[in-house]
Order: C-alpha cells, then sequence, then structure tokens
C-alpha cells in the first residue's frame, strides 16, 4: 500500500467537494478477534481512481488504486492482517482522481472493535426463551462478574455495527438488557455480546457463548 503523510493529501478536503462521499465497509465483520483478519472495502457509485484510508488519531493514509466490478461503481480493499489492539479505531475512507488532488468527503466512520483482548468472557442468555413466534418481545442479557463499564451485541453476518450499553450492577455482577421490542424474522440468528471498558472502548473481552434466536411465524413488520 502506498504510504503518504496525512496532512498535504487532506489540506485540500472540504474544499470544491463535487463527488459523493464513499461508503466504508468491513468483511466478514468490524469485530474481529485478535490475531486475525478484516478487510475494510471502500466503493462508491462515483468513478473514483484511487481510495485512502485513514485512521482517526493516524499521522498516515493508505492508498490503494480503485477498481471497477461493475459498470457505475469504484472500490479498493484495504486488509488489515495480524489485527492487534493497535488496529482497532475509528476509520474512515475517501475517493480521488488522478488528474486532481481533491480528495471526496470522508465516509461515515466505522469503528474496528478487537475481540478477545482482556480474558473476561461474559454470558448471554434470552428472554423469554431462544424460540418465540414473530411479534414478541424479546430480550438478550448480557452480564459478567468482572466489572465492565460497556456491553456489546453483535450479530453474526449483521452489516450494522453492535448494539453498545452502558452495564449496570446487579446481585454483584454487571449486566445489560438489550431489549429487541416486538421481533420479525429478520432478528433471527446468532448472537454474541461482548465487554469493554471506556478507556480503551474499541478493545473488547473474549465473546460470549454465540446464542441462536428461532423467529416462528409470520409478521407483517419489516426491518428497513
Amino acid at each position: 500500500d502506498a504510504m503518504t503523510p496525512t496532512l498535504p493529501g487532506l489540506l485540500c478536503l472540504g474544499e470544491k467537494q463535487a463527488h459523493r462521499k464513499p461508503a466504508l465497509s468491513a468483511l466478514p465483520s468490524p469485530v474481529v478477534a485478535s490475531g486475525g483478519n478484516v478487510t475494510l472495502q471502500c466503493g462508491s457509485q462515483d468513478r473514483y481512481d484511487r481510495f485512502a484510508l485513514a485512521k482517526e488519531g493516524a499521522r498516515v493514509l493508505r492508498q490503494r488504486p480503485a477498481w471497477q466490478p461493475q459498470a457505475g461503481l469504484s472500490q479498493a480493499h484495504f486488509r488489515l492482517g495480524q489485527v492487534s489492539g493497535l488496529h482497532g479505531g475509528r476509520y474512515r475512507c475517501y475517493g480521488g482522481h488522478n488528474l486532481s488532488s481533491l480528495w471526496s468527503a470522508p465516509s461515515d466512520p466505522l469503528d474496528i472493535l478487537v475481540a478477545g483482548w482482556f480474558p473476561a468472557t461474559p454470558s448471554l442468555s434470552v428472554q423469554p426463551g431462544p424460540s418465540v413466534a414473530a411479534g414478541q418481545n424479546v430480550t438478550l442479557l448480557c452480564r459478567s462478574w468482572v466489572p465492565m463499564d460497556t456491553f456489546l451485541l453483535s450479530k453474526e453476518g449483521a452489516a450494522h455495527p453492535p448494539l453498545r450499553l452502558r452495564s449496570q450492577p446487579r446481585a454483584g455482577q454487571n449486566q445489560a438488557q438489550f431489549s429487541m421490542g416486538p421481533v420479525t424474522s429478520a432478528h433471527g440468528g446468532t448472537y454474541r455480546c461482548y465487554g469493554s471498558l471506556s478507556r480503551d472502548p474499541y478493545l473488547l473481552s473474549q465473546p460470549s457463548q454465540p446464542l441462536e434466536l428461532e423467529i416462528s411465524g409470520e409478521s407483517t413488520m419489516t426491518l428497513s
């Protein structure tokens, strides 16, 4: 990857931005195990020639040439291998053209979370149970005997970032209740929860055991 100082390249950001911001996503997930791999994909419906990836607080840009997976689209992949705590953080990407020093507006931020950074393992349970009818209210409860400031709930394969709640003390444990309201078939899937500390919000505990939520019956409700 080409590495360039951040400042000169970003001086042009915000000036005469004529192109839409790209989209940044993590493959397969923004939650990655310590030592694992994750690929950040920056893409746009504008035909950019190159993309740049910036990590909040870092002083370098990673740049990659764009490629066109299909007509009207451009994208680039940034692979993070052997992920460590240093990779945890907030990322944005930018699109650029070869004949211009201007970069696009930044993508929406994407948080990369590194799991397994400390040894605690929270537990995950569900009320009223792991198999419910569509339309029922469901609550996922994450708790730990080890003090944690925050719990995160992640759904396997979901494009959206994990849900995050502050922990509450109860019966000697820390816990958080993730209320899902009336569920639809879209809520079905495999969930895990993690704990984190406010001083290192991008570093997570070991994952809980996976919890499979099954939704039966039809529902007219849909998720956007």
